[in-house]
């Protein structure tokens, strides 16, 4: 018998009796539905992000600049070496957040719509309300990582990044299928694809941490391919909660 075993069983009676969660399955989880869940969201971590600072109370051990970071599962990925995702599903959103300086709260509102973007007016590279609150378009893209256990995550890119989330949808757009019934060319699904995702070093003003992302080969695991796709179905019918409270720029 494993210690696991022994750690759950009880003598009753002289006979062995053991816990069956098995049997148990998913009792207690009846009314929890999609909206209720955290979708985690996946960081690629920057130099100033509080993951990496030793002193600070969300100081991750091992994290560095350039790292992809889980928030949920805590787990931190080489970025150097890359992940392996399938792409599910793509939103832009349009966040209403308070100037940096200002701590009451950050961002004032998930998603303003593309409707707000005619109240804005530029301030440098800025989208500034009338309030002073910056409108701050981003791209979601929910994905799940092949990993030993794959996993479902949110990724999200805002301004140079944009042009990276336009490149990868636009690779996701000319995949096709030849149909057997017309032998003719149809869209392909975004998750029938599998994609590499590195981090790539830039400078300028600053430095900071980006994404680098190559279509790979299609997806060859059927128990995958299923996943990602009732995933895009949920997604589509429910509105998916990111894990993080406050996601820091990718610039």
């Amino acid at each position: 018998m494993s210690e696991e075993t022994r750690d759950v069983a009880k003598k009753q009676g002289g006979a062995l009796a053991t816990i069956d969660f098995v049997q148990d399955s998913g009792m207690g989880l009846e009314n929890i539905d999609r909206d209720d869940l955290a979708i985690p969201f996946l960081k690629l971590l920057q130099s100033g992000s509080d993951e990496t600072k030793k002193r600070h109370a969300k100081y991750v051990d091992g994290a560095e600049a350039g790292m992809f970071y889980n928030t949920v599962t805590k787990k931190l990925y080489d970025g150097e070496k890359g992940i392996l995702v399938v792409p599910v599903f793509y939103k832009m959103t349009y966040p209403e957040w308070a100037p940096f300086e200002r701590a009451e709260g950050r961002p004032i509102h998930p998603d303003r719509g593309p409707e707000i973007m005619s109240q804005t007016t530029k301030a440098g590279n800025k989208d500034v309300l009338s309030n002073g609150n910056e409108i701050i378009k981003t791209a979601n893209h929910f994905i799940i990582i092949l990993s030993d256990k794959p996993e479902k995550c949110l990724m999200t890119m805002k301004s140079t990044q944009l042009k990276v989330s336009r490149n990868w949808n636009s690779v996701c757009d000319n995949e096709t299928e030849i149909d057997p019934k017309t032998n003719k060319a149809v869209p392909a699904p975004m998750f029938s694809r599998v994609y590499k995702i590195t981090s790539v070093e830039n400078s300028g003003s600053f430095t900071w941490h980006g994404y680098n992302i190559n279509l790979v080969k299609k997806v060859d695991d059927v128990s995958v391919y299923q996943m990602a796709k009732d995933f895009c179905g949920s997604l589509k019918t429910s509105q998916a909660k990111s894990a993080t409270e406050n996601p820091e720029s990718n610039y």
